[in-house]
């Protein structure tokens, strides 16, 4: 699967967008995962924001 953002994210006009991943703890269990997405470079801040 990564190769696939990788390969799509060296396309023409893609510098405008970021792979972000976020860390998440679960309010149940507590345990740990990872979100992540492609996204704006001016929309980071308000992903990693986001609760």
């Amino acid at each position: 699967m990564a190769k696939k953002v990788v390969a799509s994210l060296q396309k023409a006009g893609s510098k405008d967008y970021t792979k972000v991943i976020k860390l998440i703890k679960s309010p149940k269990t507590g345990a740990f995962a990872f979100r992540s997405e492609v996204v704006p470079n001016d929309k980071v801040a308000d992903f990693l924001a986001a609760k």
